[in-house]
């Protein structure tokens, strides 16, 4: 089991917080493991660290402009005490400039779930879209983009808003949260009515829209390219 924290917008706007603990199994640490501390994202009242970010304050986004955050999931990886079955004990360093100029700048500290916004024309032909979300730890060379250990505990983070959201971490484009279909998550009955009391914003998944990519992983994008 794992402990969850959520703080997220009640319907009168008032600001809630609350833990609760859940299987420590990816369908639900993805949700929450996208952002380690220190993350910097732009807000409406300047650069903000994803740690001081709360439900209420307007993230801007790439697609939509400003949007208000209406919920925000921690985890804490703690090193060397992630259970097997985990899929966040994995911290991810992308260096500065690795993915270009100022892309990330300073060094961007990731978690497992974090989805990089990545644009080939491959992913154009055979999705019909100019670009997908690609899990970062797909592209970890071991040089200028390289898993971590954590001397200590780091916590994690991911925000939600009223759709799925392409934002900018220390000049890196990722998404937002979305767990996609009740396919894709694979939860049913009780665990899927677990999983959703970890977001009181929404009602059924549903309610958290369409993604606004596809998501695919780099080894099926670079089969399609060798076709």
């Amino acid at each position: 089991m794992r402990r969850y924290e959520v703080a997220h917008l009640r319907p009168n706007g008032d600001l809630h917080e609350f833990h609760r603990l859940a299987p420590a199994i990816p369908a639900f640490e993805d949700g929450f493991a996208a952002l380690a501390r220190g993350c910097l994202l732009s807000t409406d009242r300047g650069t903000v660290a994803i740690e001081d970010i709360l439900p209420g304050d307007r993230v801007r986004t790439i697609t939509n402009g400003f949007q208000t955050v209406l919920w925000r999931g921690s985890i804490t990886v703690m090193p060397g005490k992630t259970p097997d079955t985990s899929g966040a004990g994995r911290l991810v360093r992308v260096s500065s400039d690795a993915l270009g100029i100022g892309r990330p700048m300073p060094d961007l500290l990731l978690g497992p779930s974090a989805r990089l916004y990545y644009r080939t024309p491959t992913i154009a032909h055979i999705t019909g879209h100019e670009a997908a979300f690609v899990p970062i730890t797909d592209f970890i060379d071991g040089n200028a983009i390289f898993e971590v250990t954590p001397p200590g505990a780091v916590p994690v983070y991911q925000l939600g808003f009223a759709r799925h959201e392409r934002i900018l971490a220390n000049g890196v484009e990722l998404d937002s949260h979305n767990p996609g279909t009740r396919h894709e998550t694979g939860l049913r009955r009780e665990m899927l009515e677990l999983y959703l009391s970890l977001f009181p914003h929404v009602n059924r998944l549903d309610d958290f829209g369409r993604l606004m990519h596809p998501r695919m992983s780099l080894r099926d994008i670079d089969v399609f390219d060798v076709a």
